[in-house]
């Protein structure tokens, strides 16, 4: 018998939601009965991770959106609102994943990155909390980056906007717990989605990805299911005593 995850039916919004881990939440929660709004820069994406759930059974639209866009977000948010309902739950999950090297990171970079990674989480928490807070309810989950826990050669800029945003996370769960909304981090490792490719491509995994899986506890690449099933746990009902808390899904590599 299946057990719903909610006690009454939610509207979830996954950023970042057309590919990799997004795509992966996004169907999760769709699974467990959440109607899903997938935000994603790539409207063609969204639209096919939205399809993917309509013809599995699940509701949910695609919104093309820059979140770095403040007038996007509130766009998509209100789009959100009018086709499936408040939503009260937020995956931030869309980011940006550059290497250079310190002394060659522009400002231009520098802001790009913050943007995305930073700015578009702390913008989507302010537009769609009020909903929570109007609903008595709501679950956030920041999706971070180990790099945040270890630091990344070559990656600076985004190791720092990650570290912000657990800084974010812990923050927003003191101020809002008492409203009945809970915010968490999650900070992936080794994950197998297109970024991880790219890495490996572009020389900044060594040998490859399989040099890196005998140094894993659990001997695997992580896969975005891995995520997205820890991400379902905290948007749950029964996880609401779990706030400003960081949930590392990384097989092991990295401790505490």
């Amino acid at each position: 018998m299946t057990v719903s995850a909610w006690t009454q039916p939610r509207v979830a919004i996954v950023t970042g939601g057309g590919s990799g881990i997004g795509e992966a939440i996004s169907r999760r929660l769709a699974a467990d009965g959440a109607a899903v709004a997938v935000f994603d820069l790539n409207g063609q994406s969204a639209a096919e991770t939205a399809a993917t759930i309509e013809d599995a059974g699940g509701t949910a639209i695609a919104v093309a959106c820059d979140v770095a866009d403040r007038g996007a977000i509130d766009a998509g948010v209100a789009e959100t609102s009018d086709k499936l309902g408040s939503p009260t739950i937020l995956i931030n999950n869309a980011g940006i994943t550059p290497f250079e090297r310190f002394l060659e990171i522009s400002r231009e970079s520098f802001d790009q990155v913050m943007a995305v990674n930073l700015r578009g989480t702390f913008e989507f928490c302010q537009v769609v909390i009020p909903h929570m807070i109007e609903e008595g309810w709501g679950r956030i989950v920041n999706i971070s980056s180990s790099s945040a826990q270890t630091g990344s050669f070559g990656q600076t800029h985004y190791s720092a906007s990650k570290a912000a945003v657990i800084g974010l996370t812990k923050s927003l769960a003191q101020e809002f717990g008492r409203k009945g909304i809970t915010v968490n981090a999650i900070p992936p490792s080794f994950i197998e989605t297109p970024s991880l490719h790219r890495a490996a491509d572009g020389g900044q995994l060594g040998d490859g990805i399989d040099q890196h899986i005998p140094t894993t506890p659990v001997r695997r690449v992580g896969q975005p299911d891995d995520i997205a099933a820890a991400c379902a746990y905290l948007c749950r009902d029964d996880a609401s005593y779990v706030t400003g808390q960081t949930l590392g899904v990384n097989g092991g590599r990295v401790i505490g």
